[in-house]
């Protein structure tokens, strides 16, 4: 399944969900559960439906042998749970209406729960029965239900478990955005988890969020090593294990549901991270990730000041320790979120690394969090620093900053040893999905963490990046110059046959006239540009080269890269001559077709259509141009994206690193040594160590004028209209004067 398939039936299943939403008394929020657990039976029934063939041979291979084994052992060996009959997906789309379908669902949840202890008490059952449809004309429960079960059964069989997780992931996060702020308490972006992911490299081992949510930090940190064991070409079994704890019992459901469409081991725990450790914490994770809650202060300072998990590094306390409180007030800490930074401190091993989200404030936070702060930056635990751009959470406008711990990095204070922190500013890179939320592309989020390894000395993923981008970029190059060629061969068919109508067309004297005046009959074709025939042939044969060696070094990348940026150049003047050219022919054409021709003109219906002109000028845009598709769907690579849009990743990155080594970049990247932390009072804010950023809007200077040129295309269309506008109230205003 495509992306674009996937976007399609994300969209169409969310759209009948909504619809069936409105015939109940549920608020959108509320629904969220049933309709995530019928989506958790169609993948559940999906999955065991091609488990079957292989359950059902294993179960006769051991027929009449004393290791016989029952059906469901072999089944949850298999595909992980077992299926009886009366929890398949088909038997309660065909049961009739006139059966209580919310009764079938218990009985089915509660028998998948019964083969799976890590579902016990989890799935949604008595969810169903608060399915109670309006008075009046609305749908009846059952049928209401029924309707349900018929919309997710459009998930095809095949579909695998990435895609139901993607289903998954995606209706949690239209649910977080209805419920408003209370549901970015179990949704984090998934762009913005996926930059966490990459960053930290949670290749195997035991991964932890206490505040886990819905879960998405543990799904794509195994989509992470689903794709380096593919680069790697590892036939390693799978050595991953998740743990959660969870304040709310119904997101504690949903984040298990979501392991198991996913197909992850481990345990989710409700539990109240300030007061309880359910899974003995301190010093046992190998890796650590959560979007905690921000700036809570309701915490009891007297239950959490001797927990070693809060209290190692300094806690939290009020300015003035001798503040008295009132009589049976409690004291409570003035701000959690140096609990949660301690936290992820403690619970890592020794070599562990965490990453956190955090509100912009607590990098400068002064009094108590300031000592901790500089505690942590002087034993070296914090790595990385980064700043996001705001409109990143669909629940919190304002920006977030995310704090990455490396406990390899930990220094003790008397060894003297360099102590040094990676700052990265990326408020400046995004891209906007629409006037109110903002995300990382995929390949931004590879661009980003690649500083990092870059940082780190990992030269080797600097150069397999840009190589990934090389090959997207070969795939689709060819296929501009198609583009290119198929326009002018569109173009100048139209324009070769409208000249010739307009020389045949018997016309009276005021249309003559207006032909001589508007230069009507002008030759408007196009010949192929030769220095834009030229570049790109030279880029192609520089790509194909490159393509076709082993070499993929700095050198070779640059040298291909500097091609290709010649064939950009050219490539945008050729744009600007072909959009002019379409603007003038299209002017002429339909003055011709309001003021020259006879409505029933069969010479003129035989022309070849302007719509087919400007068809063919878009499908060549499609590829020629540097904006990837606008549907907040498409970030995952390759998909609706140009050769030239993965051209600009490769410059971004040489530009910035044309070493192909860390070097600290204005506006973007530092390496602040303690010295320097010390000089800022240990602020850690990365707007005060990596300088201003010269093009505040994030442009390069060719894209700046790029977007000037085109500004000024859809002027001059605009003036053309005006102008045509003007004349034909001026025609009106006479014309009404004179019957007057």
């Amino acid at each position: 399944m495509t992306t674009e398939q996937l976007k399609t039936l994300k969209d169409n299943l969310w759209a009948a969900a909504t619809r069936m939403r409105s015939d109940s008394d549920l608020k959108l929020s509320e629904f969220a559960t049933p309709v995530l657990g019928i989506i958790f039976l169609r993948f559940a029934d999906n999955k065991y439906a091609l488990a079957e063939e292989a359950i059902q041979a294993e179960l006769k291979a051991q027929e009449g042998s004393r290791r016989q084994r029952e059906v469901h052992e072999i089944a949850i060996e298999k595909c992980g749970f077992y299926l009886p009959e009366q929890a398949r997906y088909d038997y309660l789309l065909q049961l009739p209406e006139s059966e209580d379908g919310a009764k079938a669902i218990q009985m089915a949840m509660e028998a998948i729960e019964s083969y799976r202890e890590e579902l016990r008490d989890t799935l949604p059952k008595d969810e169903y029965d608060r399915l109670v449809s309006r008075d009046g004309e609305q749908m009846s429960k059952n049928a209401l239900i029924k309707s349900l079960l018929r919309t997710f059964a459009d998930i095809p069989r095949e579909a695998s478990g990435d895609i139901f997780g993607n289903i998954y992931e995606f209706f949690l996060g239209k649910f977080a955005m209805a419920e408003g702020q209370g549901g970015g308490e179990f949704f984090t972006p998934t762009s913005v988890v996926k930059y966490m992911v990459e960053v930290i490299e949670p290749y195997q081992g035991t991964i932890f969020d206490p505040a886990c949510g819905s879960g998405g930090m543990f799904v794509q940190s195994s989509h992470f090593i689903d794709r380096r064991r593919a680069e790697l070409h590892s036939t390693d079994t799978k050595d991953f294990f998740v743990y959660g704890t969870e304040k709310t019992l119904e997101t504690v459901k949903l984040a298990k549901m979501n392991i198991v469409v996913n197909g992850l081991r481990g345990d989710i725990k409700q539990a109240n991270a300030y007061y309880e450790n359910p899974f003995d914490s301190f010093g046992q994770f190998d890796y650590v990730m959560a979007n905690p809650p921000f700036n809570v202060k309701e915490v009891n300072y007297d239950r959490v000041k001797d927990d070693p998990r809060f209290s190692t590094y300094g806690i939290p306390q009020n300015k003035s320790k001798s503040k008295k409180k009132k009589e049976g007030e409690e004291n409570l800490v003035p701000n959690a979120n140096y609990l949660w930074i301690n936290l992820f401190a403690t619970s890592l091993k020794p070599e562990g690394r965490a990453a956190l989200v955090m509100a912009n404030s607590a990098s400068d936070a002064r009094h108590s969090e300031r000592d901790i702060r500089e505690n942590l930056v002087r034993r070296g635990l914090i790595s990385q620093m980064v700043t996001l751009s705001s409109n990143m959470f669909s629940t919190v406008t304002l920006p977030a900053s995310l704090w990455f711990f490396d406990k390899g990095r930990m220094v003790e204070p008397e060894d003297g040893q360099p102590v040094e922190v990676l700052f990265i500013d990326a408020r400046n890179v995004y891209r906007q999905v629409d006037r109110a939320t903002r995300e990382f592309t995929q390949e931004q989020v590879w661009n980003l963490a690649t500083i990092t390894r870059l940082y780190r000395g990992d030269t080797d993923r600097f150069h397999d990046l840009i190589h990934t981008y090389l090959e997207q970029l070969g795939a689709g190059f060819r296929q501009i110059r198609t583009q290119y060629e198929g326009y002018l061969e569109a173009f100048n068919a139209l324009a070769e046959a409208f000249r010739t109508w307009v020389q045949q067309a018997e016309l009276d004297d005021t249309q003559q006239q207006l032909v001589q005046d508007e230069k009507l009959d002008e030759d408007l074709r196009l010949s192929p540009k030769t220095t834009y025939l030229d570049a790109h042939q030279a880029a192609a044969e520089a790509l194909q080269a490159y393509l076709s060696r082993d070499d993929h070094s700095n050198a070779a990348q640059q040298a291909v890269a500097e091609s290709l940026t010649a064939f950009e150049t050219e490539k945008r003047q050729a744009r600007k001559t072909l959009e002019r050219a379409y603007r003038a022919l299209e002017q002429k054409y339909k003055r011709a077709d309001k003021e020259l021709r006879d409505r029933n003109d069969a010479n003129w219906k035989a022309l070849p259509k302007l719509k087919a002109v400007r068809a063919a000028l878009d499908a060549y845009l499609e590829w020629a141009n540097e904006q990837i598709n606008r549907e907040p769907q498409h970030t995952e690579a390759t998909d609706g994206k140009s050769p030239i849009y993965f051209l600009k990743q490769v410059q971004w990155l040489q530009q910035r690193f044309p070493e192909g080594q860390y070097e600290d970049v204005t506006g973007l990247c530092k390496a602040a040594s303690l010295a320097e932390i010390e000089e800022q009072d240990f602020s850690l804010n990365p707007g005060r160590y990596v300088g201003v950023v010269i093009e505040e809007d994030g442009l390069t200077e060719e894209e700046f004028y790029e977007e000037l040129e085109k500004a000024e295309a859809e002027l001059s269309v605009l003036n053309n209209q005006a102008a045509q506008l003007a004349n034909t109230i001026s025609v009106n205003l006479k014309e009404l004067l004179q019957d007057a």
